[in-house]
């Protein structure tokens, strides 16, 4: 059903203004309905005419600032490079505080403890280094990263038809024209054809992403805990009256102090993050790089993996027991491809390779160097291996670049449910935009407080132990197995390597992650429990909440007016002077809300236009590919599409709105007689109508169903945001209608 759209009335607002409206190109031309071949009949619809759907161009000016690739000099780069520094690698960077001080062995000896090193440092390169570094960074949509960003790659070049889909599915002919659309190869690999031809292989690839995102909230949960409270912890060595508790303590007014700073926007908390971590990363070298000179100068022969195999044959299950705790030191490396977005590759690359990457490995390598002079110190690891003098520096740099490292994730989590929202698969939550240079900075007060509470009770719940370790490892391998499925599709459909090299890189790095995953189920029971808990809550709302969705577009589309009647019906009302905006999710045919507003009003406007917002899978929608339009019978009805890629933002009022819609009919009006009923129509004043759909689900289905449409989605009906929320509508210009749907 090509009517899988979000709600057209959330996000209404298109960045233009009066004065731009006048620049607007004329590219009319009169359209109709056409079905495009390939894919499902049903779910493959186009608005086609003479040349395309009739497309408005709007001032240049107001392009968004990522529009058009850039070029950077190597000092751009840098540049660039440091400033990634305070905004991706706070998580990663951060994970020498806690990774060791995880594991749990008892008398830890020389063997155990160069075993334990060169885990790490093979699992740092392997996977942080050569995965995402070298490979997932290259699996970028437009400069967009992310779990979102592969999938929306994906949906470029794959037909997703979309009757089994949780996520929203809309294709039109027009689609493959937008400039931040990819071009589809002429090579049809036999992967490409058998995901089109396969709905389950598409729910699979889908769920698989719904899964992921849903466990970066539960990774920006845990974050904030486990970074916050390792870089505290240390305090406890200074005097033997500081408790745990007062660490826990601590801990949380840390973290109360943070979530409740995050109103003010990304930028103002951030202002500083660079500088830290650099001189975190020099700090952490340097320690690592004495400690090496001072305990054990041959440490870094842990580079063997042949210790690895001398630490699993001496503890044998309890060294695979420990095998998960490995993840941790990879916390964050997904963040590189995440936050891609606000810088670039080559920067993102310099960074990690140059600096974190070797600050990371001579840390680690020192701790180890420590450790095996001082085995009894493993619980402490970071703060016992800095000597006495750098303690109280490296305290105050650990807790703020802690925060760097929450920061991160808290942010992250705005932007995901962000583009959920926009992709029609999560109801609608405050969304407020911080900055108003960066599009990317948004703040989201329930989501905010969520994170806070879970944070609170996660930290206070396991009193600080290394039960938070468990949990936060399982969260992270998860996500990286789900990239790792998903970069191989996209190996092989769309950059179309060789399937016997991406078929290697697939097994090497699930049996890689698979071992990790596996050896981290032992810990469920230890914690590794909660991000599955958060991953479920999430993935329950956005399920109810699509599924819901579908059953409202599957009715609607049941229930549409067909012309005869629509026509009938408007030649029987009264048509008053005024435009008559009808907010509809349906980009073909008139939804039914129309005749029940008909019925209870008796009267129509003279000008009516049917509005329909359309989120793309792509990054961005230029200005002049933004509108849509078609002309309806009869006179004076139109139809407008309104189309937005998932990372664009949306901040016009109802009067700028109005014009610019009346502005781009004129366009298409065939005579002057057209023209004037427009200007006569606009001066009379506008009225938004919206629909209030109250589903309810007969007793002809399962009770599973009924609780999900006549429980779960209600619920998330009434006390999540409505549509109107996000427009800037005066209440005198709108009319909600009430109906009740049976299904």
């Amino acid at each position: 059903m090509e009517h899988h759209a979000p709600p057209l009335p959330d996000d209404i607002i298109v960045q233009v203004s009066a004065a731009a409206v006048a620049a607007v190109d004329d590219r009319s031309s009169t359209s109709q309905i056409e079905e495009v071949d390939g894919g499902d009949d049903d779910d493959v619809k186009a608005i086609v005419g003479a040349g395309g759907l009739t497309r408005r161009t709007f001032s240049e000016s107001y392009r968004m600032r990522h529009r058009n690739p850039l070029e950077f000099t190597p000092w751009q780069v840098a540049l660039l490079a440091y400033q990634s520094l305070g905004v991706v690698y706070g998580d990663i960077g951060t994970s020498p505080l806690y990774t060791f001080s995880s594991f749990t062995l008892p008398d830890p000896d020389q063997d155990d403890l160069l075993g334990i090193l060169s885990l790490i440092l093979w699992t740092l390169t392997l996977v942080s280094l050569v995965k995402y570094v070298f490979i997932v960074l290259h699996a970028d949509d437009h400069g967009e990263g992310g779990t979102f960003a592969l999938y929306s790659l994906l949906r470029q070049h794959v037909n997703i038809t979309g009757k089994t889909m949780p996520v929203p599915v809309t294709r039109l002919a027009s689609d493959a024209n937008l400039k931040f659309h990819s071009k589809k190869s002429s090579l049809q690999p036999r992967m490409l054809k058998f995901l089109e031809g396969s709905v389950i292989a598409q729910a699979v690839i889908t769920y698989l992403v719904l899964i992921g995102t849903c466990m970066v909230m539960g990774d920006g949960a845990l974050t904030p805990s486990i970074s916050v409270l390792s870089a505290v912890q240390g305090i406890q060595s200074r005097s033997s009256r500081i408790t745990q508790g007062h660490v826990v303590l601590l801990c949380v007014i840390i973290l109360v102090f943070l979530f409740l700073y995050q109103r003010y926007g990304t930028g103002k908390v951030s202002f500083s993050f660079s500088p830290i971590m650099l001189v975190w990363f020099v700090l952490i070298a340097s320690i690592g790089l004495y400690n090496i000179i001072k305990y054990y100068p041959p440490v870094l022969k842990a580079i063997s993996p042949h210790y690895i195999y001398i630490f699993f044959a001496k503890n044998k299950r309890a060294g695979w027991e420990q095998l998960g705790t490995v993840v941790l030191c990879i916390t964050g490396a997904e963040a590189m491809f995440a936050d891609l977005g606000h810088f670039n590759k080559k920067s993102i690359q310099m960074a990690y390779s140059c600096l974190v990457y070797p600050s990371l490995i001579l840390a680690y390598a020192g701790q180890a160097a420590f450790l095996i002079k001082n085995p009894s110190k493993l619980s402490t690891t970071f703060y016992s291996s800095i000597p006495e003098p750098l303690f109280w520096p490296m305290f105050i740099v650990a807790t703020l670049s802690a925060v760097v490292a929450s920061q991160a994730l808290i942010s992250a989590s705005f932007s995901i449910i962000r583009q959920s929202i926009a992709l029609g698969c999560f109801p609608r939550v405050t969304m407020n935009h911080t900055s108003k240079k960066y599009e990317g900075q948004v703040y989201s007060p329930e989501i905010n407080y969520f994170l806070m509470i879970a944070c609170i009770l996660i930290t206070v719940g396991f009193k600080g132990g290394p039960e938070i370790g468990q949990a936060y490892g399982v969260a992270v391998i998860w996500v990286m197995l789900i990239t790792t499925h998903l970069i191989t599709v996209v190996m092989v459909i769309i950059w179309q390597i060789n399937i016997a090299l991406a078929g290697s890189f697939y097994a090497a790095y699930t049996v890689l992650e698979g071992l990790f995953t596996i050896s981290l189920l032992y810990k469920i029971a230890q914690g590794g429990w909660v991000p599955f808990a958060i991953t479920a809550f999430f993935l329950i709302i956005t399920l109810s909440w699509t599924y819901g969705r579908s059953k409202k577009n599957e009715y609607e589309t049941n229930n549409l007016m067909d012309s005869q009647e629509f026509i009938k019906t408007v030649a029987m009302s009264n048509r008053v002077p005024g435009i008559c905006i009808f907010c509809t999710d349906l980009m073909k045919g008139i939804p039914p809300i129309v005749r029940h507003y008909v019925q209870h009003m008796g009267c129509l406007r003279e000008l009516m236009v049917f509005v329909t917002v359309r989120y793309l899978p792509v990054t961005s929608v230029l200005p002049e590919e933004r509108f849509l339009f078609d002309r309806l019978e009869p006179f004076g009805v139109y139809r407008c599409i309104v189309q937005y890629g998932y990372m664009d933002n949306q901040n016009m009022e109802e009067d700028e709105y109005v014009v610019s819609i009346i502005a781009s009919l004129k366009e298409i009006a065939q005579n002057a007689d057209e023209v004037a009923m427009m200007d006569s129509a606009l001066a009379n004043g506008s009225t938004f109508i919206f629909g209030r759909v109250i589903l309810k689900m007969s007793d002809n289905h399962n009770c599973f169903k009924r609780f999900i449409i006549n429980n779960l989605y209600r619920f998330l009906q009434k006390n999540f945001r409505s549509n109107l929320s996000s427009l800037k509508i005066a209440p005198s210009k709108t009319l909600q209608i009430g109906i009740q749907y049976e299904i």
